[in-house]
């Protein structure tokens, strides 16, 4: 009796442990379950379109957008839509595709102004080459590239270019870059170290730049605009600065675009009898923070000057101009008159709603170098150097851009110069990638295309908006048209006259020299 006793006993426990440790499994299981099942939702909802998503502890939707994805800027919706009409005509086979790098889902208006203008710049382009009536191929698939607002997360997305130029999206070019920023020359050089060719529209930055003491550390950089030096260049042939009339006002530490616009600058003061002043801003430069207190007391400073320096180069980014010249509005010296001559980052303050425009009738002038302004090929035509035909060919397209089938596109502006120079950049890939196609085949290697940078110019160079595009043996343009601009207080800008790096415009057969 007792070991039948014992016997129940030990089978019952049995039983009871048996169900006890079934129930903590299935338990496991289930909150196993749970969490991988939140896991591969918290990866879906990641996504933001098909090859855009939000990185970790990101909510920056980062990557390279082939479909009608406006990366949630209402102001880009109207021309992404058009792109997305375009590549969706373009037959399997009969295409390459051109990648535009920008930060798409920048926040700043100014910025977002810039972008929303070099992305209607590139789509006209691209339209007016595929409906070339010459009926010359590749055509040109245009897809967009966001390395995030700032720009952090573009190694992901060059790694996502790197294997489209593999694969049969066959990527052969990307375009824009957009400001001379540290990650954009990051992206810059490994884009180029992939073999895939790179053109800058907007970026201006010595270092960002082939030739610089004879080396090519980008190869496979072309670019539209001027460099910093040559910016600077054409700057002092038109208002013939002197050491001695002019004081320099400089970002410390600075970023690539205002450090080598410093040295240019003080390359220009030799001889200067004032120390130049400077200023530190935020890290992140789209930021007012505290430099507008900086910049009062160099307003005081710069009226403690003599009379005779009445000229100021400033060395920064437009969020901090504006700071400067609203500051220089409410100097105690306004019976004098003063000239602040800038780089091509001054167009920002076209549509900058912060300026205080008074500042600009108290004896107050802004003129900086434009990358391109729509007046500049009207006013005057040089004998060499562009045209007012190449011009106003950009001006009916954008009139046809305002419905179908070209557009809608949405309103367009051209004096900050993006538009022109965006569409400017397009023309050169363009060309690039369709002399480098070889007879019988609808794709160029990529390397043909880095070559071909090197035959742009003379008869072969390209008759840009913003003037001719002749490049020299390190990709940069040579003696390229600069547009003296002077900001109004009206709210817009007016052209003054164009300069010209070497001083005058180039030879007619536009050959850089050795």
């Amino acid at each position: 009796m007792a070991a039948r006793l014992w016997r129940w006993l030990r089978e019952d426990v049995w039983e009871i442990r048996f169900r006890r440790y079934v129930a903590l499994l299935l338990t496991a299981v289930v909150v196993a379950a749970a969490v991988w099942s939140g896991l591969v939702m918290t990866k879906e909802d990641r996504s933001c379109a098909p090859g855009v998503s939000r990185p970790r502890n990101s909510d920056d939707c980062v990557g390279v957008s082939t479909t009608a994805y406006d990366f949630g800027r209402a102001p880009f919706s109207a021309t992404v839509r058009a792109i997305d009409r375009e590549n969706r005509r373009l037959k399997p086979g009969s295409y390459v595709t051109v990648a535009l790098f920008l930060p798409f889902t920048a926040s700043a208006p100014a910025s977002l102004n810039d972008i929303q203008h070099q992305l209607q710049g590139a789509y006209l382009a691209q339209y007016q080459a595929n409906h070339d009536t010459t009926d010359q191929s590749p055509s040109i698939r245009l897809v967009l590239a966001n390395p995030g607002a700032d720009g952090a997360h573009w190694q992901t997305v060059v790694d996502r270019l790197a294997a489209m130029a593999k694969g049969p999206d066959t990527l052969r070019a990307v375009i824009g870059i957009g400001q001379s920023t540290d990650a954009n020359k990051q992206a810059v050089g490994s884009l180029t170290r992939h073999g895939i060719p790179v053109i800058g529209t907007s970026i201006t930055a010595d270092d960002l730049a082939n030739g610089q003491d004879g080396k090519d550390p980008y190869p496979g950089l072309a670019r539209v605009s001027p460099t910093n030096t040559d910016e600077a260049r054409a700057l002092a042939s038109f208002a013939r600065v002197s050491g001695g009339q002019a004081l320099l006002v400089f970002d410390k530490p600075g970023d690539p675009y205002t450090r080598t616009l410093q040295d240019s600058f003080q390359r220009l003061l030799t001889g200067s009898r004032i120390a130049p002043q400077s200023f530190a801003p935020p890290a992140d430069r789209t930021l007012d923070g505290t430099t507008g207190n900086q910049f009062r007391q160099i307003a005081s400073v710069v009226c403690d000057t003599p009379a005779s320096m009445n000229t100021i180069l400033f060395a920064g980014r437009h969020t901090q101009l504006r700071q400067f010249i609203n500051a220089l509005g409410d100097r105690g010296c306004t019976d004098r008159k003063l000239t602040v001559l800038t780089g091509d980052e001054g167009s920002y303050l076209t549509g900058d709603k912060k300026l205080n425009r008074d500042a600009l009738t108290r004896n107050l002038a802004l003129r900086y170098t434009s990358l391109a302004h729509p007046d500049a090929w009207k006013q005057q035509a040089p004998a060499t150097g562009g045209g007012t035909a190449d011009a106003r060919a950009l001006d009916d397209l954008i009139a046809r851009g305002a419905s179908q089938p070209v557009g809608p596109i949405g309103p367009t502006a051209l004096e900050d110069g993006q538009l022109i120079i965006a569409y400017d950049g397009m023309r050169l890939a363009v060309q690039g990638l369709r002399e480098a196609t070889p007879t019988g085949r609808a794709v160029p290697p990529l390397t043909d295309v880095v070559n071909e940078w090197a035959y742009i110019k003379g008869s072969h160079r390209v008759n840009g908006a913003s003037g001719w595009i002749c490049l020299d043996g390190h990709g940069n343009p040579y003696d390229k048209a600069v547009a003296i601009v002077e900001l109004t207080p009206s709210g817009g800008s007016r052209f003054v006259k164009l300069a010209w790096p070497e001083g005058k415009p180039p030879a007619k057969d536009c050959l850089p020299p050795a």
